[in-house]
Protein backbone atom coordinates (compact mmCIF):
# COMPACT_ATOMS: atom_id res chain seq x y z
CA UNK A 1 0.00 0.00 0.00
CA UNK A 2 1.70 3.45 -0.83
CA UNK A 3 0.33 7.00 0.12
CA UNK A 4 -1.67 8.34 -3.06
CA UNK A 5 -0.96 12.49 -3.20
CA UNK A 6 -2.45 15.23 -5.55
CA UNK A 7 -1.12 18.71 -5.61
CA UNK A 8 -3.76 21.31 -6.90
CA UNK A 9 -3.17 25.19 -7.21
CA UNK A 10 -5.92 27.12 -6.00
CA UNK A 11 -6.25 31.38 -6.17
CA UNK A 12 -9.07 32.13 -3.85
CA UNK A 13 -10.94 35.12 -4.15
CA UNK A 14 -11.31 35.76 -0.32
CA UNK A 15 -13.88 38.63 -0.83
CA UNK A 16 -16.58 36.23 -1.96
CA UNK A 17 -18.77 33.76 0.53
CA UNK A 18 -17.77 30.53 -2.33
CA UNK A 19 -13.74 31.93 -1.45
CA UNK A 20 -13.68 32.51 1.79
CA UNK A 21 -15.62 29.56 3.06
CA UNK A 22 -13.58 27.08 0.43
CA UNK A 23 -10.54 28.72 2.46
CA UNK A 24 -11.71 28.22 5.92
CA UNK A 25 -12.78 24.87 4.88
CA UNK A 26 -9.29 24.24 3.58
CA UNK A 27 -7.57 25.57 6.50
CA UNK A 28 -9.74 23.90 9.02
CA UNK A 29 -8.79 20.33 7.21
CA UNK A 30 -5.05 21.35 7.43
CA UNK A 31 -5.19 22.17 10.99
CA UNK A 32 -7.01 18.81 12.36
CA UNK A 33 -4.31 16.84 9.82
CA UNK A 34 -7.54 15.23 7.91
CA UNK A 35 -4.54 14.55 5.06
CA UNK A 36 -4.21 18.37 3.78
CA UNK A 37 -1.47 19.93 3.97
CA UNK A 38 -1.24 24.09 2.45
CA UNK A 39 2.03 24.44 0.68
CA UNK A 40 2.79 27.84 -0.23
CA UNK A 41 4.58 28.61 -3.11
CA UNK A 42 5.22 32.24 -3.40
CA UNK A 43 8.01 33.36 -2.63
CA UNK A 44 8.59 36.91 -0.70
CA UNK A 45 10.13 39.87 -3.13
CA UNK A 46 11.83 41.25 -0.05
CA UNK A 47 14.89 40.80 1.66
CA UNK A 48 14.63 39.03 3.99
CA UNK A 49 17.03 41.11 6.36
CA UNK A 50 14.66 44.57 5.05
CA UNK A 51 11.30 41.89 6.28
CA UNK A 52 13.36 41.57 10.18
CA UNK A 53 13.85 45.17 9.95
CA UNK A 54 10.11 46.26 9.39
CA UNK A 55 9.06 43.76 11.98
CA UNK A 56 10.88 44.98 14.69
CA UNK A 57 10.23 48.47 14.02
CA UNK A 58 6.14 46.96 13.87
CA UNK A 59 6.77 45.37 17.33
CA UNK A 60 8.66 49.02 18.82
CA UNK A 61 6.42 50.49 20.85
CA UNK A 62 8.34 53.97 20.00
CA UNK A 63 6.92 54.87 16.56
CA UNK A 64 9.88 56.69 14.41
CA UNK A 65 9.48 58.36 10.73
CA UNK A 66 10.10 56.50 8.25
CA UNK A 67 12.15 58.45 5.36
CA UNK A 68 10.02 57.06 2.35
CA UNK A 69 13.49 57.67 -0.34
CA UNK A 70 15.41 56.11 2.71
CA UNK A 71 13.48 53.53 4.10
CA UNK A 72 16.85 51.45 5.37
CA UNK A 73 18.36 54.07 6.78
CA UNK A 74 15.34 54.96 8.82
CA UNK A 75 14.53 51.78 10.13
CA UNK A 76 18.09 51.10 11.71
Amino acid sequence: MHNAMTIITVKINERTKAGKSLKDLIELFSQENKGVEIISDKKSTYNPEFVKMVKEAEANPVRIKVNPKNVWESLK
